[in-house]
């Protein structure tokens, strides 16, 4: 199969931090690719290189994409006047453009003019290839599937709703009929229904299609394969086989390193036990023959000579592995109970009526050891507002809160960075100890590497900063663990370790998230919110 996206060697900074080092990769026609990682590691930056938008320091994009090039970015801003209609057809513009001159081509040899036979030809090949007999149909269907079917086409943009404004974008780049989609994280603001549609429109559609998307059901059903981008050492892993792919080669590669391990420490203590054997043995305390004592000391000289060149043999085996140690492997991720969650039963926290004006309506909640609540509700619930009031970072209007242990909170965005902080202090502020003692505490996580104990948090992408947040979350024992969309700033394989400590922790647990599979998995009570109303 040809490629058709390809990256050489590929380095991109900005504001001298670097994001992408030397990456090289290549996506096959017809693939349907996920890119996944941490917030801020360079995903939409490699997808803003395939799509043109930015060029690389160093290195080379290539695209061989005749039918176009359909890219949906996070952050673009349609002008407000622009009508539904205008925004469609300007989605449609090339595809006009090549049917009309179809058109003229056609009136010409019509006439009898053969000279744009070839042209034409062309022209068909891409119009065809983008489905371009197809684009009022597609537009029809790509608009209901998002949603939007009976959203006026003279209605305009400025009087959409955000949601509504994304998917309007989302519903004209599909309408386009492009040979290559390049989607960064089209599944914001989209209700089930329509999921499932674009979900069903990507694994049926004909070209390319990469996405980047943090969302583990759409990688499942969607993607083929993933790009996984590394945030801390700014490079790009390849996986086959789609999620399921990624997690057996996430499983095998630690079973590797288990594996590893284990045979560097029975290397090396075969060798330690080779080298101190060898040293103590002495040549066989045989009799001597024919009382000739000169041929007895040579043949226990030449047996102590090769009993010393096995043990420096040993020696120097054993120097060189321990040079070049195989590490442990860090423990799963765990969320430490306190005394209290691991013993004793009842209440822990306790809200009665509690509201916030504009932000939250009245609500009670009551969290017993071993309970686990997820909290939903559509934007503007006072979901985020809840969690704020239950740990005691905001001062409800009304109600009561009232503690009965310990509280650890995961806030849906990392706080700001202390300026000069390095990452080493951050994760040691307000705890007793040596330096060494937090780095070897850190470090035995798995969450970060020695190389980047140093670095300052002002210069760590927002996903790093989270995984700090949760490194301090779990070294200290907790009742109560209070976590505000915890999968959103994180990668997908740490999300899956997140997952298992919360399932492993004996202690009360209350969670908002919009991640479908997390909810789809949960065992416990739900807490629906309605919009909230002042109070």
């Amino acid at each position: 199969m040809p490629t058709q996206l390809t990256a050489l060697a590929v380095t991109k900074s900005f504001l001298g931090r670097c994001v992408l080092d030397e990456v090289t990769c290549s996506l096959a026609a017809g693939e349907r690719t996920g890119i996944i990682g941490e917030n801020g590691s360079g995903k939409s930056t490699l997808l803003r290189l395939f799509a043109g938008r930015e060029r690389p320091d160093r290195g080379e994009i290539v695209v061989h994409a005749d039918g176009g090039i359909g890219y949906l970015a996070q952050d673009e801003q349609l002008p407000a006047d622009t009508t539904v209609q205008q925004v469609i057809d300007r989605a449609l513009r090339e595809l006009r453009a090549i049917e009309s001159r179809m058109r003229r081509l056609e009136v010409g040899m019509a006439a009898g003019d053969e000279s744009g036979l070839a042209e034409y030809g062309e022209l068909t090949t891409v119009f065809e290839l983008r489905g371009g007999y197809d684009a009022d149909a597609r537009v029809e269907r790509a608009l209901h599937g998002l949603g939007l079917g009976l959203v006026a086409r003279d209605r305009t943009v400025g009087g959409l709703s955000g949601g509504e404004q994304v998917r309007l974008r989302l519903a004209a780049i599909l309408a386009a009929g492009s040979e290559v989609l390049l989607l960064d994280e089209p599944t914001n603001h989209l209700d089930d229904d329509a999921l499932t549609w674009l979900e069903d429109h990507l694994r049926t559609r004909r070209g390319t299609t990469v996405t980047v998307s943090h969302d583990r059901v759409f990688l499942e059903r969607v993607a083929t394969s993933l790009l996984e981008v590394d945030a801390d050492r700014r490079r790009v892993v390849r996986y086959g086989n789609g999620y399921a792919g990624f997690r057996a080669e996430k499983a095998a590669a630690r079973q590797r390193w288990v594996q590893a391990h284990a045979q560097w420490q029975a290397d090396t203590e075969r060798l330690r036990e080779t080298a101190a054997t060898t040293a103590r043995r002495v040549a066989p305390g045989r009799a001597m023959k024919d009382n000739n004592k000169m041929a007895y000391d040579r043949a226990g000289g030449r047996v102590q000579q090769s009993l010393a060149g096995r043990v420096r043999n040993a020696e120097e085996r054993l120097r060189r592995l321990l040079a070049d140690p195989v590490p442990p492997p860090p423990e799963p991720l765990r969320f430490r109970p306190s005394l209290r969650a691991g013993h004793a039963h009842g209440t822990v926290l306790e809200a009665t009526d509690i509201a916030v004006g504009g932000r939250l309506d009245r609500t009670s909640v009551t969290v017993a050891v071993g309970d686990r609540l997820l909290v939903t509700g559509p934007n503007g619930a006072g979901k985020s507002t809840l969690l704020r009031v239950l740990a005691g970072a905001l001062a409800p209007d009304a109600g009561t809160v009232t503690h009965r242990g310990r509280v650890g909170c995961l806030a849906q965005e990392p706080p700001p960075a202390r300026p000069g902080e390095t990452l080493l202090a951050a994760f040691a502020r307000g705890r007793a100890g040596e330096n060494e003692q937090h780095a070897e505490r850190l470090l035995a996580l798995g969450l970060f590497d020695r190389s980047r104990l140093s670095t300052r948090i002002e210069n760590l992408s927002t996903g790093q900063r989270q995984r700090l947040v949760l490194a301090r979350l779990v070294v200290e024992p907790v009742d109560v663990l209070l976590l505000d969309e915890p999968t959103n700033h994180l990668s997908p394989g740490l999300v899956e370790e997140l997952e298992t400590a919360l399932a492993d922790y004996p202690g009360a647990v209350v969670i908002v998230s919009h991640d479908r599979r997390l909810r789809a998995r949960w065992d416990g009570a739900h807490l629906a919110l309605r919009t909230s109303v002042t109070v």
